[in-house]
């Protein structure tokens, strides 16, 4: 077969990654399902790789919600649930995944932009993550309140710091079973001095120094993450005129130490319509996850195989260098010291 120039330069942009590791990204023993429920939410950030808001109506099926269920009670082996979005406790199905993944003893991840605790209905949510043991991640991009709403939205710093407020006084952040954990982002580049996400041990102290002595706030890690060219951070960059200079400047400080944990080795991605993809970056550039003959996988190929582990290697693309840059970058955050 003989391939076009297009083809050939889209092949070697997608080889781009895997030719710098020296071999395929293996695959791993799954034991993460990060599930993104739709694109529903109450804000809509500058740097939202998922280009999430107010008016996007997609979300969850009941289909797919009976899949997942199906999912987490055949396969003992998943031991996080991370749910995500858009807002995900404001698309379908997010509350019977927390209630099945609770009583089947599974870790439950909320990744919340906590403003949702002030829409209507959403009042009880602080309640309602305690009583499930949720360990909330939620995102605050910095601690001063200037940065915070240039990135989020007008108001969004103040709603945040009375959400972490609400969640201290039912134990989170000092009740070793109820974890907070705050995300940190840095600001998407405006011109060529790019430079690396900051120390998570550095920065973290300085969050909570800085929170601690003004709100009276405790939290247990801050995360941080780089900012991957995907979404609305991918528009951003090509309006600019930044894109290839900056997936070079991470290229450029591509940490081999960090390929060991990334996220994508142990973990599935699904999407609101019930399809498998190797990590959410991946999800939101729609490079689907592929069994060894290159068939794109469902949940619904999953529980044919009766198998969560028929990926032999990650799709890989020039923007997992973000997850690889300095000190690497997972939503775990930082992976090397």
């Amino acid at each position: 077969m003989v391939l076009s120039s297009n083809s050939l330069q889209a092949t070697a942009s997608a080889n781009a990654f895997e030719t710098a590791l020296g071999s395929p990204l293996t695959k791993q023993n799954i034991q993460v399902l990060q599930i993104n429920l739709g694109r529903r939410c109450n804000l809509s950030c500058t740097h939202c790789h998922v280009e999430a808001g107010p008016h996007r109506t997609e979300e969850l099926t009941p289909a797919v919600l009976a899949q997942l269920l199906e999912i987490l009670d055949r396969f003992p082996q998943i031991r996080t649930v991370d749910l995500t979005g858009g807002a995900p406790e404001m698309n379908y199905g997010f509350r019977p995944l927390v209630e099945r993944a609770h009583a089947l003893g599974k870790e439950i991840i909320v990744r919340s932009n906590l403003t949702i605790f002030f829409e209507p209905g959403f009042a009880d949510l602080p309640a309602y993550f305690t009583q499930h043991q949720v360990r909330v991640v939620a995102s605050l991009p910095c601690y001063l309140p200037d940065n915070v709403d240039s990135m989020r939205g007008q108001g969004v710093y103040d709603s945040s710091i009375r959400a972490i407020q609400q969640l201290n006084a039912l134990g989170y952040g000092t009740d070793p079973n109820l974890i907070l954990d705050l995300v940190y982002n840095p600001p998407i580049p405006k011109d060529e001095n790019f430079r690396l996400t900051p120390s998570q041990a550095a920065l973290e102290g300085d969050y909570k120094a800085y929170l601690a002595e003004n709100f009276d706030i405790a939290f247990n890690q801050l995360l941080t993450i780089t900012n991957i060219p995907i979404g609305r951070t991918r528009f951003q960059l090509e309006h600019r005129g930044l894109l290839a200079p900056y997936t070079e400047f991470l290229a450029a400080h591509h940490n081999p130490a960090n390929v060991s944990g990334l996220m994508c080795r142990n973990e599935l991605s699904i999407d609101y319509e019930g399809r498998v993809y190797d990590c959410d970056f991946n999800q939101m550039a729609g490079v689907s996850a592929c069994t060894p003959d290159g068939e794109p996988i469902t949940l619904e190929r999953l529980l044919a195989a009766e198998s969560l582990d028929v990926i032999a290697t990650v799709q890989t693309r020039p923007y997992c260098y973000g997850c690889t840059a300095g000190s690497g970058s997972s939503c775990g955050g930082a992976l090397t010291n």
